[in-house]
Formats: C-alpha cells, sequence, structure tokens
C-alpha cells in the first residue's frame, strides 16, 4: 500500500499541476437559443437529439437525404415542443449540396455530424461498393460536413464556446467480426476529431466523439437482420439503448465539451482503455484514467481470449456439420 502510494502521488501531482496549466480545460457549451445543426437527424439518434435540443431551446436545423421524412421529423418536433425546425434535403457525399445547405442554415454553434450507414458482413463476402459507400457517408461525410460549417462557425460574433460533436460507435473503439469496414470508418472518426481539436480550440470551438452501443434505431432493426452470426454472437452481449438515452447521454458530453462521450458502462470502461492521447478535461476522469490503464489492459485481454475463442468454437461446430 505505502509503494502504491509513492507512485500515485507523484502522478496525482502532474495531472493537478497539467489540469491547471494545460489546455483543453473544462468548459460549459450553452444550448438555448443556439444554433444547433445535425446530420442524419430525420431519425434515430439524430431525430431525438433534435427533440432534446429543441426542448432547451435551442434552434435547430436538420439534415438528411430524405425530404418526406425531414418533413415527418419537423412535424413531430413541432407538435412535441411547439417550436419549429429548418430541414434541409442533402446527401452528405456531396460538398457542394452540403455546403449550400450549411450556407442557408447560417453560422452554426452545435454542429452534431450523425449521418452513418452500416451494413455488416466479412470482408471476402462485401463488395467493394459497399465497402466505399460506408466509408464515404461515415468518414467523408463528416469531412464534407465539417469543412462546410467551419467558416461561419469561425466567424460567429458572440465566441461562446462552440461545438463540434461526431457521432461514433463503440466500433469506432474497438473492431468487431463482421465490422471491417464500418470500424474502418468510425475509427477515423477519431484521428479526424483529434487532429482537428487542436485545430479549432483557439477559436474556443470544442469537439467531441460519441460512442453509442447498438442503438435500437430503424437501422440498427435492418442491420440486424443481415448481421453475421458471429456477429450476433461477439456484439450482442453488449447490449443496446434507446435512441432517447444515446441523445441525452450525447447532449450531456456536448454541453460538458467532453472530447469522449461514452454511453453506458461497458463505453466507460472502453473510454479508459482506449484513452491513448486524447485529451481529457476532467481531473478527475484523467486521474482513474491512469490509475486503471493497466488492470483494463487485463480485463481487454480476457474479453479478446473469449472472443476468439468464440470464433473458433463456432468454426470447429461448422466445420463438423
Amino acid at each position: 500500500m505505502v509503494l502504491l502510494s509513492l507512485i500515485l502521488l507523484p502522478i496525482l501531482l502532474l495531472l493537478l499541476l497539467l489540469y491547471f496549466i494545460v489546455r483543453p480545460r473544462p468548459v460549459t457549451i450553452p444550448i438555448k437559443n443556439r444554433h444547433v445543426f445535425i446530420t442524419g437527424g430525420s431519425s434515430g439518434i439524430g431525430l431525438a437529439l433534435a427533440h432534446q435540443a429543441a426542448s432547451q431551446g435551442a434552434r435547430v436545423s436538420l439534415l438528411a437525404r430524405s425530404l418526406n421524412k425531414l418533413q415527418e421529423a419537423k412535424e413531430s418536433i413541432r407538435r412535441s415542443s411547439g417550436l419549429d425546425v429548418s430541414i434541409f434535403s442533402a446527401d452528405v457525399r456531396d460538398y457542394d449540396a452540403v455546403q449550400k445547405a450549411v450556407n442557408d442554415a447560417g453560422p452554426i454553434d452545435v454542429l452534431v455530424v450523425n449521418q452513418g450507414v452500416f451494413v455488416p458482413q466479412e470482408l471476402d463476402k462485401q463488395g467493394l461498393d459497399e465497402i466505399k459507400f460506408m466509408i464515404d457517408v461515415n468518414l467523408m461525410g463528416s469531412f464534407n460536413v465539417i469543412k462546410a460549417a467551419l467558416p461561419l462557425m469561425k466567424e460567429r460574433k458572440d465566441r461562446l464556446p462552440a461545438s463540434i460533436s461526431l457521432i461514433s460507435s463503440q466500433a469506432g473503439q474497438v473492431g468487431i467480426y463482421g465490422y471491417t469496414a464500418y470500424s474502418a470508418s468510425k475509427f477515423g472518426l477519431r484521428g479526424l476529431a483529434e487532429a482537428l481539436q487542436q485545430e479549432v480550440i483557439s477559436d474556443n470551438i470544442h469537439v467531441s466523439v460519441v460512442y453509442p452501443p447498438d442503438t435500437d434505431t430503424p437501422g440498427f432493426e435492418k442491420e440486424n437482420e443481415v448481421r453475421p452470426e458471429l456477429t450476433k454472437l461477439l456484439a450482442g452481449s453488449s447490449g443496446s439503448m434507446k435512441a432517447d438515452e444515446v441523445a441525452k447521454k450525447a447532449l450531456d458530453g456536448i454541453k460538458s465539451g467532453s472530447f469522449t462521450v461514452p454511453c453506458n458502462f461497458e463505453g466507460h470502461m472502453l473510454a479508459i482503455a482506449t484513452a491513448g492521447l486524447s485529451p481529457e478535461r476532467s481531473f478527475l476522469m484523467a486521474f482513474i484514467e491512469v490509475a486503471s490503464v493497466g488492470v483494463l489492459r487485463l480485463v481487454g485481454l480476457f474479453f479478446q481470449w473469449n472472443w476468439y475463442q468464440t470464433i473458433e468454437n463456432w468454426h470447429a461446430k461448422k466445420n463438423r456439420t
């Protein structure tokens, strides 16, 4: 115990020093009377976020491909909050269309990059067109949206803290069987976010990456129909969440300026285990990450062993039949 204290005390003092002198520092990002722009906002997590932002007094704009779904989303928000929202039909793969929508919407205070597609399949069975589709929507689409929004975000007049939030996935923290292309696109969001935060911190813009687990949305229902059997065995163990629950966690994380926003217990463990060199605003979380990383690496190795054992057993059973 004495030896442990001698090891942890210098680390604690160093973290305390860094907490007070190093960016990014703690911040509160207001939502009320701010412009919140959400891509993929016509259903699922995006729509749930729109409802919650509107209920907190935000001016909300939604972007998605389907105009019919956008109209339905607009009506549902009007019924629940009494507020009107702006809607824009555009494909995030089309930069010119995205830029026009962003310019028409006006300066953005809180940008939520939420669009995403997922077709689970083993790499050797998946067509390159499907792989490219996921990369283009999930990753390149995020670049398009952020690049279109940044100029006006940097020029905003109130200079209050602003936010860019990317909705990733727990599959953006750990690779899972059948998620090869999807994980690649979602892992890429973290690299984008880490570098982007350094580029925009001087403009008082704060980047968040949200890592939801499986979420009960229309897209998830379709995904479940085509999931490989092994994917269901491995990914199904972490459980799922409702879109409203994820949206609340995401919005709370955005308002606190958190870089990493987990959504459930497993997500918190993954966030600590994969913290790496990502920014951390909270002194408490920084200390927990440093103190826990060794134990969580051991836990992670156990999970990896269990997954590979499951894969081996599944293939052995398949070969016997």
